[in-house]
C-alpha cells in the first residue's frame, strides 16, 4: 500500500523548495490590462469622445504622465484622489492613473449635494480633487465646507460651455508636469486598495467601501466571461463611472482591448445615435435607462443592424422593460450586486434550453437575479439569524450573502460596521430573496429601507433627517413607492405639529429640495398619524403597502 509522504517540516513534495518568486508570481492588478492593450494593440481606438479619439498607445501614455505628474504634486501611495465628472475620457484615465502612482481613485456620485461632497473629500482625505467645469457650484460650496482643501484640478472638455474654471490648473496642464518616463508604481500586494466608493447605506453619512485589486482585476475579468465579450468590444459609457466604477468596466474593457465610447449625459437621442454611428456592442444601465429607450420615437430605434447586449441592475427590472427591449433586438443580461461586490457579482445566467419559450416568459426568467458570477465564491440565501441556508422552494425569504473575492476589503475608518457586515463569515447584503429549485436567487424586499430611484441609492433615514429639520414636522417616515419611470421614488409620511399655519405638499418638497440632492428629495407626501407598534415603532411595511396602493387595514 503506497503511503503519502510528507518531510520534516510537513509539507508534501508540491511544496517543498517550490516558493513564490518573480518568475512563477505576481500581485494581481487591473493596471496589467492597460500595459497589454497599448503594446498588442497600440492602434486600436481605445477612447471616442465627440472629435475626440485616442489609441491604447497614447491612452497609456497619458495615463503614465497623470500618474508622474500627480506623484510630483506630492501623491503618495495610499493618498486618495477624488474626481467628480461625467463619463469622460479623463475619467477612464483616472482608473489607471491613480493607481500607476499607487494612490486610491475615489469617485464621487456627481449627483450628490455640496454637503455630501464635503463629508466625502474630509473622510477620503483627498489629496487631489479632479472636476468636470459642469459641476463647479456644487464643488464651490463643498471646498467651503472643507478644511483640509486637496488640489482642485479643473477637466474643461471643449464639448461643453457652462460652468466655470475653479481649479488651479487644468487636466491637461497637470498632465503636462508628468514624466513620459515614469515607472509605474508596482503592485507588490494585491490585497492593496485601489479605489473608494461610498455608498448611502442606511444611516445619515455615507460609507467609504474599499476596494483591492485583486477584486478589481477578477471583477473585471468575471465582467467579460459572464457577458461572452467578444474580443475589442465596442462599449458604450451610459452607466456612471461613479457606480461601483462603472461595475469595474474601464478595467474590462481594457482586458479586452475595447472602445470607450463617452457619454456626458444620458439621452435616447445620443444613446441610439452613437450604437449606429460607432458600432456599439455593450452598454449597461438601470431599468431606467431601458424604460427611455422603449419609449423612443421609432424613428431613432430604425437603423440599427448589429448585435447589441444590454446589462442592468438596479432595482429589479419589470419583465415587461425587459421584454421591451429584447423586442427591439436587444440581448438584455440581468446582474446583482452592490457597492460591496464591485457592482455585479450575481448574473442571471442563460440557459439554451429557454432559447423556446414566449418573449414574455423569457422576460420572467431574466427579471430574477440569478446564480453567482464566474469569479464569486459563495452566494447563498439564508436566514439572517441563524445564517442557515433556506429550502429553495421560491418562497422562503431570507437574505442574500455572498463570500470570496468579490467582496470588498471593507468601509474605511468603520471597524463597527465592517465587522458586522461580515459577521458569520459573509456578506450580509441585507436584500431578502427567495431562492428557487434551478438555484436562482429572485429579490423580494429590502430589510434595510433603502430607495433605489433610476439607479441610485436613496437613503429613507437621509431624507427623514432633512424633513425632522422642518419646524412644522412632528414626526416623519419614508418609504419605496414604485414608480413607472424611476422603478422607486421617495415617499414620505408626515404627522404636523399642531398649529394655525398650513402646511402644503408643495413647501415641503421644496423645503427637501433645498436642503439635499434633489433626485434624494420625496415625490409624495401623505399628511397624518403614523401606524406605530406597542413599543412606538413606526411601522412601515404599513406604510409601504398605503404608498403603494394596497390595503393596509
Amino acid at each position: 500500500m503506497n503511503t503519502f509522504v510528507k518531510n520534516e517540516n510537513n509539507k508534501s513534495a508540491f511544496e517543498t523548495n517550490l516558493d513564490q518568486n518573480q518568475a512563477n508570481y505576481a500581485a494581481l492588478s487591473p493596471m496589467t490590462f492597460l500595459q497589454r492593450a497599448a503594446s498588442v494593440y497600440p492602434n486600436r481606438t481605445a477612447t471616442v469622445h465627440g472629435e475626440i479619439r485616442r489609441n491604447w498607445a497614447e491612452t497609456y501614455q497619458r495615463c503614465v504622465k497623470m500618474a508622474s505628474a500627480l506623484n510630483k504634486r506630492g501623491v503618495n501611495p495610499g493618498d486618495a484622489v477624488s474626481i467628480l465628472a461625467p463619463n469622460l475620457p479623463e475619467h477612464f484615465e483616472a482608473h489607471f492613473a491613480v493607481p500607476m502612482c499607487g494612490a486610491v481613485l475615489n469617485s464621487i456620485n456627481i449627483r450628490l449635494d455640496a454637503e455630501a461632497v464635503a463629508f466625502i473629500l474630509q473622510h477620503a482625505e483627498s489629496k487631489v480633487l479632479i472636476t468636470d467645469k459642469e459641476f463647479s457650484g456644487v464643488v464651490k460650496a463643498a471646498l467651503e465646507l472643507v478644511e483640509d482643501k486637496p488640489l482642485v484640478v479643473d477637466i474643461d472638455d471643449p464639448s461643453w460651455n457652462e460652468g466655470e474654471l475653479i481649479g488651479e490648473l487644468d487636466y491637461e496642464a497637470l498632465l503636462n508636469e508628468g514624466d513620459a518616463e515614469f515607472t509605474p508604481y508596482q503592485v507588490q500586494d494585491e490585497w492593496n486598495a485601489i479605489t473608494l466608493n461610498y455608498t448611502s447605506g442606511t444611516t445619515g453619512n455615507p460609507k467609504g467601501v474599499v476596494y483591492h485589486h485583486r477584486g478589481a482585476y477578477l471583477n473585471a475579468i468575471s465582467n467579460s466571461i459572464s457577458w461572452g465579450m467578444v474580443q475589442h468590444p465596442v462599449y458604450l459609457w451610459t452607466l456612471p463611472m461613479f457606480h461601483c466604477n462603472g461595475w469595474c468596466f474601464p478595467w474590462t474593457v481594457a482586458a479586452m482591448a475595447g472602445v470607450n465610447v463617452c457619454l456626458r449625459h444620458v439621452r435616447a437621442d445620443d444613446i441610439f445615435n452613437l450604437i449606429k454611428s460607432e458600432k456599439v456592442g455593450y452598454f449597461c444601465g438601470a431599468p431606467i435607462v431601458l424604460n427611455m429607450l422603449n419609449s423612443a420615437d421609432d424613428e431613432l430605434k430604425a437603423g440599427i443592424e448589429h448585435s447589441v447586449n444590454v446589462m442592468t441592475a438596479g432595482a429589479a427590472p419589470p419583465a415587461a422593460v425587459i421584454a421591451g427591449m429584447e423586442s427591439l433586438g436587444f440581448n438584455v443580461t440581468h446582474v446583482y450586486g452592490l457597492t460591496e461586490t464591485y457592482g455585479p457579482s450575481v448574473v442571471c445566467a442563460w440557459h439554451d434550453e429557454w432559447n423556446d419559450k414566449t418573449l414574455d416568459e423569457k422576460a420572467r426568467l431574466k427579471s430574477r437575479q440569478g446564480v453567482r458570477a464566474p469569479m464569486l465564491d459563495g452566494l447563498m440565501v439564508a436566514d439572517p439569524e441563524t445564517m442557515e441556508p433556506v429550502p429553495q422552494d421560491g418562497e422562503t425569504m431570507g437574505e442574500i450573502f455572498m463570500q470570496g473575492n468579490l467582496v470588498m476589503k471593507g468601509y474605511l475608518k468603520n471597524p463597527d460596521t465592517t465587522s458586522e457586515a461580515f459577521s458569520g463569515g459573509w456578506f450580509h447584503s441585507g436584500d431578502l430573496a427567495v431562492w428557487h429549485e434551478d438555484g436562482y436567487v429572485e429579490i423580494k424586499d429590502r430589510s434595510k429601507d433603502i430607495i433605489i430611484s433610476g439607479g441610485e441609492n436613496i437613503s429613507s433615514i437621509e431624507v427623514e433627517d432633512v424633513l425632522y429639520r422642518h419646524p412644522m414636522i412632528q414626526e416623519a417616515a419614508v418609504v419605496a413607492k414604485n414608480n413607472e419611470k424611476w422603478g422607486e421614488t421617495p415617499c414620505a409620511f408626515v404627522a404636523l405639529k399642531e398649529s394655525d399655519r398650513e402646511v402644503t405638499e408643495k413647501e415641503i418638497i421644496a423645503f427637501c429640495r433645498e436642503h439635499m440632492a434633489h433626485f434624494k428629495a420625496p415625490k409624495d407626501i401623505v399628511f397624518g398619524p403614523l401606524p406605530k407598534t406597542s413599543t412606538g415603532k413606526i411601522q412601515k411595511f404599513l406604510l409601504r403597502d398605503r404608498a403603494n396602493g394596497a390595503d393596509s387595514e
